[in-house]
């Protein structure tokens, strides 16, 4: 899984915002907020990881239990796509 291109993730104060740039721009209206986590998980699918990535990614960089970590990258994932942020 990827980012598409045209979204970039700032931060802003205390603050992760995802916003498109380029010809997007005309077609996606606001911006997406991020918790540090997901700044963490939308840096990942930046680069391409997949899914098991993810996991793995985050096990290693936050105290939480595999299945917590499935479940919450689950409902991540599934927010992207519905904005549709993934190539």
């Amino acid at each position: 899984m990827k980012i598409k291109s045209d979204f970039i993730l700032r931060k802003v104060a205390d603050s992760y915002v995802v916003v498109p740039v380029g010809k997007l721009t005309l077609d996606f209206n606001g911006i997406i907020n991020l918790n540090e986590t997901g700044a963490f998980l939308f840096e990942l699918l930046q680069k391409g990881a997949e899914r098991e990535d993810l996991i793995e990614k985050m096990l290693e960089e936050y105290e939480v239990s595999p299945e917590k970590a499935a479940s919450d990258i689950d409902i991540f994932i599934q927010k992207v796509k519905e904005a549709d942020v993934l190539e």
